[in-house]
């Protein structure tokens, strides 16, 4: 992968806003570039050779797995984004694993260390980064209290209505979302079931509020969506 991609790349990314073309070029030489499909998985690194993940174009769901391999799915992520080992520590989570929601989904990666001496050498870098983990955490911290204080069904409508808001398109008096994910991924996201996902979903489209197929999830009712 040639550097002035890798630049294209590193420069739209949040990320790397407001990092002179000098300093970007330079953070170009230690990226690299991978392009993944459907289904596959990334690897975040062994002990003492870590990575942080930016994703630059696709959706990402982040899993965790305990012993007994039940899966809990943590985060669906959207680009632009990152992932990985975002401790810096070095020691990625054995628990935990990204997958790859779409075909031609691309990242730029850095090993830790090489990032640490990016943040180490721009000061806007480590601004960027403890703001985009900041927002992270907040987001985690929302997810949480959902669980506390919302029933399934709120926290449905609450995860549809962030879908729309990232990754909707309005079309007419319409929000249309690509459906790429599948009733589980939405069951593991707001922690119930998948037969409670797909109750809920009939629920939604018997009321009229919203249409789906394996296609496409149409949200009809825009006032009660804002």
């Amino acid at each position: 992968m040639n550097n002035e991609l890798k630049y294209v790349y590193l420069k739209s990314h949040p990320l790397f806003a407001n990092i002179s073309e000098k300093q970007i070029a330079e953070a170009s030489e230690l990226a690299k570039v991978k392009t993944v499909y459907r289904g596959e998985t990334f690897d975040y690194g062994a002990s003492g050779y870590s990575k942080v993940y930016l994703l630059i174009k696709g959706k990402i769901k982040i899993t965790l797995c305990d012993e007994l391999d039940n899966e809990l799915i943590k985060d669906i992520l959207t680009a632009p984004d990152i992932f990985g080992d975002l401790s810096l520590d070095g020691r990625p989570s054995a628990d935990e694993f990204a997958q790859a929601l779409m075909a031609n989904t691309v990242v730029c990666y850095f090993t830790v260390g090489d990032f640490k001496k990016l943040m180490q050498e721009n000061t806007t870098l480590a601004l960027n980064y403890a703001n985009t983990v900041n927002h992270k955490l907040q987001k985690l911290e929302t997810r949480h209290s959902d669980l506390v204080f919302h029933d399934a069904k709120s926290r449905l409508i609450r995860f549809i209505k962030n879908w729309a808001r990232t990754d909707g398109n309005r079309i007419g008096d319409k929000i249309i979302l690509n459906n790429y994910l599948t009733h589980s991924d939405i069951a593991g996201v707001i922690a119930t079931s998948r037969q409670s996902v797909n109750v809920l979903f009939n629920e939604l489209r018997d009321s009229g509020m919203l249409a789906y197929d394996r296609k496409k999830i149409q949200l009809n009712d825009l006032i009660a969506w804002n």
